[in-house]
């Protein structure tokens, strides 16, 4: 299982969506929280060139946010990439 690495925010209800997705498949991942820290904004926004958050990582690969993990969950291809090798 790769892992998987989330930038998030304590307010926003899309993270919460993302995390819950998560939780349900039972994917332990990292959160990274950026709230008031613009250090760790900076680096999410240049690792995945999103400036909103969540910014979810499946390995080094970033997928983009919740609308982008819950269509790649509703192709059935979620599950490949967090299995790929």
């Amino acid at each position: 299982m790769k892992d998987v690495t989330i930038y998030t925010t304590a307010w926003c209800p899309f993270c919460i969506r993302a995390k819950m997705l998560l939780d349900k498949k039972q994917i332990k991942y990292t959160e990274i929280k950026v709230d008031g820290d613009q250090e760790k904004r900076q680096e999410m926004t240049k690792l995945s060139g999103g400036r909103t958050v969540p910014q979810i990582f499946i390995g080094e690969t970033p997928i983009g946010g919740c609308d982008e993990m819950f269509a790649l969950e509703r192709q059935g291809e979620l599950d490949a990439l967090l299995s790929a090798n």
